[in-house]
């Protein structure tokens, strides 16, 4: 099963996240916005990634009071992992 997300992230430099979940791993990670090479940096890394490794990786990073992008991804895949 594949879906498509676009994540509107809050509290963060990055002002979109976009990216696909196909069988459970998460593929075309696009940050717009945010630091540059720490976004790409992420979405490389993460490329076919499983969702679930994805969020025990980046949930809780804290860059901004408790918040980060990579955070704000992990909350993005976690909340799409449910719907799928």
């Amino acid at each position: 099963m594949k879906k498509h997300v676009t994540y509107f992230p809050d509290g963060v430099c990055s002002r979109v996240i976009d990216f696909d979940i196909i069988d459970g791993h998460v593929y075309n990670v696009v940050f717009t916005g945010g630091c540059r090479g720490n976004t790409t940096g992420v979405s490389r890394l993460s490329e076919g990634m499983s969702a679930e490794e994805i969020v025990k990786r980046l949930k809780n990073i804290n860059c901004r009071e408790g918040n980060s992008c990579p955070h704000q991804f992990a909350l993005a895949v976690e909340a799409n992992l449910k719907e799928i």
